[in-house]
């Protein structure tokens, strides 16, 4: 659906009556500081011009229903007394999840109607459930009048997540999809949730951050991710800290030699080495910004990858793929971005040089017998907010 007034009649039919309002969340890529956010570290992700939006009404009835135009299927039809956490509802759980998170916070959400759409790519590591949830979380607020914040909507989004569908994913997807601005990549520090939105004006630069979505599809939900998580927990305690984020860069050689010496499992090393690492880049990639010196951001994207790959070996040959054939043909860096195992890499290049890399990644794809990607460029966009 391309805009509001297609979304407004698609509400009408439905459901006989008119919305109350049409509101909109982006996706996001991270730009740097991945599996960094659950270890209370630090992240820098961007708003992508791709949103979820929906046509919301309120009701009074207990009634919540859901209708996308994305998924084959009737109206999902739920009570909001009688949500619980892990009993299923497809694609619906992620806006249910959020009313029985709002809920369970002691807001009075008596029940809606929902119309949603989204142009996020599903699968493709860009967060098209976070932006569901956020889209769902600011709607709510307003029509209730529950006057939460930006933060705190994409907190109760993250509950949603981890405790009503069951992914155990840290805050960084919803924080994005609803506090980033346009123009800028959001510092943002998963401990307290402070932020810092840092220009990233991208053209301004002569430069372009594209995105390939590999379209091989990753389902969080499957373990790996909770593996991970659980193994960097693990690396916390053995080190008698809270978390990684508590272990500085320069005692990380002596903190691996200790966790070598407990027994501790060689995965937990990597685990450990790669959080401790990401977040120093991350700080890294924010100097280099805030000094003007964008095209230094390459390599460190690169290096995340390398780290992304070899420590926390979440990658894929697809996503090994585009980086390699694309530093080869000239871009300045590129790494996977989100949870892995398929998804979408990033890619910094020359605005000039934007259209070779393009075909150099898409050429080889074809050679190693892989569908074709997506490719399109990362314009940093505005997070969520009412657009009707």
């Amino acid at each position: 659906m391309t805009d509001n007034a297609e979304l407004v009649t698609a509400f009408t039919e439905l459901y006989g009556t008119a919305p109350e309002g049409v509101w909109a969340a982006p996706g996001r890529v991270n730009l740097i500081g991945e599996y960094t956010d659950f270890n209370d570290g630090f992240v820098m992700p961007l708003a992508l011009p791709h949103t979820a939006r929906a046509a919301v009404a309120r009701r009074t009835d207990g009634e919540l229903r859901l209708h996308s135009t994305d998924v084959p299927g009737g109206v999902v039809q739920l009570r909001v007394d009688e949500l619980a956490p892990h009993s299923g509802h497809g694609w619906a759980a992620y806006p249910a999840g959020v009313v029985w998170a709002l809920r369970e916070a002691g807001h009075q959400v008596t029940g809606a109607d929902i119309q949603l759409t989204s142009t996020v790519p599903t699968g493709a590591g860009l967060s098209s459930s976070a932006a569901l949830e956020v889209v769902t979380a600011l709607a709510l607020n307003d029509l209730f009048e529950l006057g939460l914040s930006a933060s705190e909507l994409a907190v109760l989004a993250q509950r949603a997540e981890n405790a009503f569908v069951g992914v155990p994913c840290g805050v960084m997807d919803q924080m994005a999809s609803a506090c980033c601005t346009d123009g800028h990549a959001l510092h943002l520090d998963t401990r307290d949730l402070t932020q810092r939105q840092v220009p990233f004006d991208l053209a301004a630069h002569g430069l372009r951050l594209l995105v390939v979505d590999t379209r091989v599809k990753h389902a969080l939900g499957d373990g790996a991710y909770a593996e991970r998580r659980a193994g960097c927990e693990a690396g916390a305690r053995a080190l008698g800290i809270g978390t990684l984020r508590d272990l500085p860069y320069d005692g990380l050689d002596a903190a691996l030699d200790t966790l070598a010496e407990s027994g501790a499992d060689e995965s937990v090393v990597r685990y450990v080495r790669h959080v401790v690492n990401d977040n120093a880049r991350v700080e890294q990639v924010i100097a280099l910004l805030d000094a003007g010196d964008v095209r230094a951001a390459g390599p460190v994207l690169t290096a995340g990858h390398v780290s992304l790959r070899d420590d926390l070996r979440v990658s894929c040959p697809e996503l090994d793929l585009v980086v390699s054939a694309a530093n080869a043909a000239g871009a300045l860096g590129a790494r996977m971005t989100g949870g892995g195992f398929g998804g979408s890499a990033i890619v910094l290049v020359e605005e000039a040089d934007a259209d070779a890399v393009t075909k150099s990644v898409l050429e080889a794809f074809t050679s190693a017998g892989y569908a074709t990607p997506g490719v399109f460029p990362a314009v940093p966009s505005a997070g969520a907010r009412r657009t009707g």
